[in-house]
């Protein structure tokens, strides 16, 4: 009758755990985004939107094949085996131990001598085997606390690799877009530098007539020669972005298995896939759920501290077999069986404890501040990629209506050029006007397109927790 209140009493004291349970703290953000732009419904494989092939091959290559992805991977594996190894810290610990040991008693000391008098071998050998059990009871919650501060390092972990999933999906398609933007500015320019050639050639003849002075002719190969001089710029950007693919999809650089330097056009720009709800970011983003468990783990570490501050209780038996000789090893009479307890208790250390707990307690507010700093950076970014999309189609409507009035001043004036009612001068100032203008076109498609992506990749790029 006297075991029963003892077990009830150690039942309620394994119940307990130090520390105080974690509660997800609440960020009150606005019920809408700012920006206005639709945002369409959320799809994991985002970057299909395009309507790219050759993008599609690029990302599902870079997500199979990435060394980064590859070392994220591995990460979550470490972290699910520490979490594993805390859950186990909580069961008994079974150990088969089997020792040999041979001895020869000196006769100046305590045992030697009795031994001798009693007419005992001076000289034997023992053996032992058996096994060993040990369990230490978390009678205040200091393991469970632990468990449950590397679960949450596990799943932040996990979410840190899915992070790193849509990080290199995003990059991979922001190259692939940078790519696509360079080779379109890059033909503006070789064509620029075509009709260029075909003016120089016209001076030329002129010149040779005596129609027109020769400074002229030097004027327009001058600019021939300077609009050729930027192709080399976009030649070596091109190869770099082809380069960054390669690395990127797991390929030595150079490989360009995909042949990505003959030149495609820029896809249209999609409208980026989520939620419009700003306070979905903290399941939808990899990267605030990470931030966020692990603010949960250090919340348990607390616990872990406090605990120190409770005494220790562990249990211990053996049951096996012990004998001077190894005939008599396996039998009833060398059969052994002990069992026990161990107290500990760290009542002065110094404030060793007090230390450990106020360290605890000050990563904890770290990391509190860096969710809620992440969760804001979150809201930045999504807004900032909005916006940035929006405007820039807009730049690409006043852009194209520029590109076609500039394109009707430039064949009025070479039609004024060649029917001398206009100069040279004229001419060059509209071909130039005409060039930026297409090449600022150009690279405004480009920049639609990246901000697109980057509008996905800030809305969590369509992953989003299990509940």
């Amino acid at each position: 009758m006297r075991l029963a209140p003892a077990l009830l009493a150690l039942a309620t004291l394994c119940g307990c755990a130090a520390g105080r349970d974690y509660a997800r703290p609440e960020i009150a953000l606005s019920a809408t985004y700012h920006a206005p732009l639709p945002i369409a419904e959320s799809d994991a494989q985002w970057w299909r939107r395009f309507g790219d092939p050759v993008l599609d091959t690029l990302v599902e290559t870079a997500l199979a094949q990435n060394l980064d992805v590859a070392a994220a991977a591995a990460r979550v594996d470490q972290a699910r085996a520490v979490a594993g190894a805390s859950g186990a810290a909580l069961l008994p610990q079974i150990d088969l131990a089997a020792s040999g040991e041979r001895t020869r008693q000196s006769l100046r000391t305590p045992v030697g001598a009795v031994a001798n008098r009693l007419d005992l071998p001076r000289d034997y050998s023992l053996y032992t085997v058996g096994p060993q059990a040990s369990w230490e009871l978390d009678l205040f919650g200091g393991l469970r606390r632990g468990r449950e501060a590397a679960r949450a390092d596990f799943a932040a972990a996990a979410a840190s690799a899915n992070g790193v999933r849509l990080s290199i999906a995003s990059e991979t398609a922001d190259a692939y877009l940078q790519l696509r933007g360079l080779q379109a500015r890059y033909a503006v320019v070789a064509q620029q530098l075509e009709t260029e050639r075909k003016l120089a050639a016209l001076v030329r003849q002129q010149a040779d007539q005596g129609l027109v002075a020769e400074r002229e002719q030097h004027r327009v190969l001058g600019e021939s020669a300077g609009i050729e001089a930027s192709l080399a710029p976009l030649r070596a950007a091109i190869a770099g972005q082809i380069h960054r693919l390669d690395v990127l999809t797991g390929r030595q650089a150079g490989s360009d298995p995909l042949h990505l330097a003959t030149a495609q056009p820029v896809p249209d720009a999609p409208n980026p896939s989520g939620s419009a709800i700003p306070s979905e970011l903290m399941r939808r983003r990899p990267d605030l759920v990470a931030a966020e468990r692990r603010l949960a783990a250090s919340n348990a570490r607390i616990g872990v501290a406090l605990a120190d501050y409770y005494p220790h209780l562990a249990l211990n038996g053996l049951l096996g077999f012990a004998s001077i000789g190894t005939g008599g090893l396996f039998t009833g009479t060398g059969l052994q069986a002990s069992g026990g307890a161990g107290l500990r208790w760290r009542l002065f250390d110094f404030g060793r404890v007090d230390a450990e707990v106020a360290q605890a307690r000050g990563q904890e507010a770290e990391a509190l501040a860096q969710f809620r700093g992440a969760v804001l950076r979150a809201s930045e970014e999504v807004e900032t990629a909005i916006v940035r999309l929006a405007e820039t189609r807009t730049e690409i409507t006043l852009r194209e209506e520029q590109v076609t009035s500039l394109t009707r001043s430039r064949d009025q004036a070479r039609q004024g050029y060649a029917g001398g009612a206009l100069s040279l001068v004229d001419v060059l100032d509209a071909d130039r006007a005409l060039l930026e203008a297409t090449d600022r076109l150009a690279a405004a498609r480009a920049e639609a397109a990246r901000a697109s992506v980057a509008a996905a990749r800030a809305l969590g790029g369509g992953w989003q927790t299990r509940s």
